[in-house]
């Protein structure tokens, strides 16, 4: 229905040349950019879940491109995507994508040429967000997608799995350490990256440099997010992101080559602005905002402030917890419920491919519980009845070594060996169909 009823003209069909059929903005020129934007907008959930839940995000190496959880919004202010359209259209050669280089591509040469263009790419959409931002008040909420005021795919958490991901409707958790705000480049670029671009079977060269390449795609949404903080709140937040990271990359985030010299058309109130942030982008979207995921969908107000304390843990103790659990929470005579706990691991940076334990920041580490189901490969299912919520809490929060571990997973976890698992496992998946 976008397609038709939209007016354009198509006065030839692309090429299926392997450096045309790449890249999308050439390829698709001749279609409305908002037209193409909405298609993937109105269902932005399966769009990233496309590639979150394809062959691409499997494995430590694949996913360590990625904060173990942040907030997705997306950019929806008509003029600035039509001018975007054209600023695209221009710059499409600098858009170029690995997967122009087949299935059987090299590493250094390739990688080298990329870089240098979306070197290049950075500074163009630099200076271009520089002149429209002045001439219309600065990035602000009206920038952001509202859903339409029925569309809950307008705000989004990501959660990393260690190895694997999640992505849900709603704004999950606590005000995250990064977010992203995305608009049609970068979702178009995201999605012919990882999905229509990747090929499962394409050699060592291709994968790497479809990985290495998405590092650049997660900083462009990230410096998106930062150019509506403060002028000078923006390399402070980008540094804090980019911790022990080299000057090259934080000049991806926010620095010579991803520039913004304009003001926020926000007027901030408080000193910590970043969260202000977070609260006036969660207005934006609370007409839509899913909320299957809070804790105050607990009606029971007491048992609400007891799961609420299975979030308090923080720091080191976690690195020893898993990254998710499924609990089956018994209250007699009530049936049992079901809540996931989530840990969220600490990164000074994610900035690294091969060395991710030396970005590990196990003081930040942190933990989110929620109602129902999130992930399909929870790493053990808990059973415990009500009364140990709490006692189940401090024991997370006291870990120190794998023995603290094996004594609480003694207590609470139904183990493989248990008899009763296979019991355990067909109710756990009969409550989450």
């Amino acid at each position: 229905e976008l397609f038709i009823a939209a007016e354009y003209t198509v006065s030839e069909l692309p090429s299926y040349e392997l450096k045309v059929a790449s890249n999308p903005f050439v390829t698709f020129q001749a279609l409305p950019t908002s037209t193409r934007y909405q298609f993937m907008l109105d269902e932005a959930q399966f769009t990233i879940m496309n590639f979150i839940k394809g062959p691409v995000c499997r494995g430590q190496v694949a996913l360590n491109v990625i904060e173990d959880r942040f907030w997705v919004f997306f950019l929806a202010d008509a003029d600035l995507q039509d001018q975007a359209g054209e600023f695209l259209s221009r710059e499409s050669s600098l858009l170029a994508l690995p997967a122009a280089q087949g299935s059987d591509a090299g590493i250094v040469g390739p990688w080298r040429k990329y870089a240098k263009l979306q070197s290049e790419y950075l500074r163009a959409k630099s200076k271009f967000l520089d002149r429209y931002a002045a001439a219309n008040k600065g990035p602000n909420p009206q920038w952001i997608w509202n859903g339409d005021g029925n569309n809950p795919n307008a705000a989004l958490t990501i959660f990393r799995h260690f190895d694997n991901a999640s992505v849900v409707k709603g704004l999950v958790g606590g005000p995250p350490k990064t977010a992203w705000v995305i608009g049609y480049g970068l979702l178009e670029r995201i999605h012919y990256l990882l999905v229509a671009g990747y090929d499962v079977y394409g050699n060592v060269g291709h994968q790497l440099l479809s990985r290495m390449y998405m590092d650049f795609l997660r900083m462009e949404g990230e410096y998106n997010f930062l150019t509506f903080l403060p002028r000078d709140d923006r390399k402070k937040v980008s540094d804090y992101w980019y911790r022990g990271a080299s000057q090259e990359v934080k000049n991806h985030v926010y620095g010579d080559l991803a520039s913004f010299d304009g003001r926020s058309g926000i007027r901030y109130r408080s000193k910590d602005p970043q969260r202000e942030l977070y609260t006036l982008l969660q207005k934006r979207v609370a007409p839509i905002l899913n909320h299957e995921y809070d804790l105050s969908q607990v009606s029971d107000t007491a048992l609400r402030k007891d799961l609420a304390t299975l979030a308090s843990p923080r720091g080191a103790a976690l690195s020893w917890f898993p990254e998710m659990v499924s609990v089956r929470l018994e209250d007699p005579p009530r049936a049992p419920r079901y809540f996931t706990l989530l840990r969220n691991t600490g990164h000074l940076s994610v900035s690294s491919l091969l060395r991710e334990g030396r970005e590990l920041a196990p003081a930040e580490n942190t933990m989110t519980v929620v109602p129902g189901f999130i992930g399909a490969y929870p790493s053990a299912i808990y059973r415990l009845q009500r009364s140990e919520i709490k006692a189940l809490a401090a024991a997370i929060g006291s870990l120190s070594s794998e023995e603290d571990y094996r004594a609480l997973a003694d207590r609470y976890v139904v183990r493989r060996s248990n008899p009763q698992f296979w019991q355990a496992s067909d109710e756990l998946q009969e409550a989450h169909l």
